[in-house]
């Protein structure tokens, strides 16, 4: 049994698995920053300060307090702002990964014509080349 689960854990797939969650788990963190501590100040400093984490609908009649918090402990609210900032924070990171992906790409196409390993489509098999021929003869009317 620990043969076959070293088998297992140490096989490449795995191992690159583990890799590519290790990075990206470090990766969200770089992104989550990114919108938090730049791109979440900049959008609440052009709206003029607006902060949809503390917007809430109380549905009990004994919430009275302002931050969503509070108004937590008292009963049940319904925090559709909190809901809201999740989704703008989404959409910025949806873009960036775009924009990130976009440009990576084009990076790749770049050094593809630079080194002319651009993909080539893939050759086209001799069997079908004949009756390709025979197709266009048949076409023309020509025989031989």
């Amino acid at each position: 049994m620990w043969n076959e689960f070293k088998q297992f854990a140490l096989r490449g797939n795995v191992v690159d698995l583990a890799i590519g969650i290790i990075i990206g788990a470090a990766f969200g963190r770089i992104v989550d920053s990114l919108v938090g501590d730049i791109f979440m100040p900049i959008i609440g400093a052009v709206t003029g300060g607006l902060d949809f984490s503390n917007y809430f609908t109380a549905l009990s009649g004994n919430v009275t307090a302002g931050s969503l918090d509070e108004a937590k402990k008292q009963g049940a609210v319904l925090g559709w702002g909190n809901f809201v900032t999740v989704a703008i924070n989404f959409v910025i990171i949806a873009w960036i990964l775009f924009l990130l992906v976009k440009g990576m790409n084009r990076l790749r196409r770049a050094e593809d014509a630079k080194t002319g390993t651009a993909e080539k489509p893939p050759e086209i098999p001799a069997d079908v080349k004949l009756l390709t021929e025979i197709r266009d003869l048949l076409q023309t009317g020509q025989t031989t």
